[in-house]
């Protein structure tokens, strides 16, 4: 086997070994939170992920206090393949009184966290 076959090869042998990685990590767009009861809130939450099926997709995205801790967390059951972006809802949030501000996160299934995350401030 020539050097040149080798580095062919070897090049072909890393796309696709990094191919289940080509889309990226998952980011939050826009959120809408709104108070649904007392002290719980409702969030509405745009992702945007290039989902490639089952193997790599977004599948949760998280509300977190100021302290990092996770308030919520909504779980997405599929690939969103063909609806990009997309929103999704989560209510019944307990926020304790006093946070003013929540951080909205969303996770894939290959990257983990990492994406674009978005800071809503909280009107009571």
């Amino acid at each position: 086997m020539t050097a040149c076959v080798r580095r062919g090869l070897a090049a072909v042998l890393l796309l696709l070994w990094a191919g289940g990685a080509l889309a990226g990590e998952a980011d939050v767009l826009a959120v809408e939170a709104a108070q649904d009861g007392a002290g719980t809130w409702r969030f509405e939450v745009t992702v945007k992920h290039a989902d490639e099926g089952w193997e790599h997709y977004a599948d949760k995205w998280e509300v977190l206090a100021p302290n990092g801790t996770v308030l919520g967390t909504r779980v997405l059951l599929h690939p969103h393949e063909t609806e990009q972006p997309f929103t999704r809802a989560l209510g019944g949030v307990a926020v304790p009184e006093g946070i003013e501000r929540v951080t909205l996160r969303a996770h894939d299934s290959v990257h983990g966290l990492g994406g674009a995350e978005v800071t809503v401030e909280l009107a009571r």
